[in-house]
């Protein structure tokens, strides 16, 4: 089974590719769809749908893991974060993917055992754990990656897998 996980974001959008067994999970690839900040916003969602259509198609995954939304102190940034889930969950759609949710607490919990673990503590068990030469960057990869990486750990697992959400 590969695992397709995004990490949303209108300026970097971060995915990662992971398949393998719960014991040795393997990472397949990983990289980021970049926009352009000064381009308008439907543009830039445009440019995110596509990049992503693009990757389903090269990698063909089985099913596709995005963290869930979260609280966001500034209304607009939220918005915005919800217009590019939108997309990417539609190119998801689109291309008969299942889509999966997990929460932070959650993805940090299962990567690293500390659901409060700050972002390179994520990234340093992800290297370790998938046996990487280096630690995944840019960081939205490495995010995109814990977000596949606890897909294949929760799905495989009939009593972990009451943490998804469809």
């Amino acid at each position: 089974m590969i695992i397709l996980g995004v990490d949303p974001g209108t300026r970097v959008t971060g995915y990662g590719l992971v398949s393998g067994e719960v014991s040795r999970p393997e990472c397949l690839g990983y990289g980021s769809i970049n926009t352009s900040p000064k381009a308008a916003l439907p543009v830039r969602l445009k440019h995110i749908f596509d990049g992503l259509l693009d990757v389903i198609e090269k990698t063909k995954p089985d099913h596709m893991a995005i963290e869930e939304a979260f609280f966001a102190k500034n209304a607009q940034s939220a918005l915005k974060l919800g217009m590019a889930r939108g997309v990417i969950m539609l190119a998801a759609v689109q291309s008969g993917l299942e889509v999966f949710e997990y929460s932070p607490l959650l993805i940090k919990q299962t990567v690293s055992g500390y659901g409060r673990a700050d972002k390179e503590q994520v990234r340093d068990m992800l290297k370790i754990q998938l046996r990487l030469v280096q630690a995944p960057d840019p960081m939205d990869a490495s995010d995109a990656l814990a977000v596949a990486l606890t897909h294949l750990i929760h799905f495989k697992s009939p009593v972990a897998r009451m943490g998804a959400k469809r």
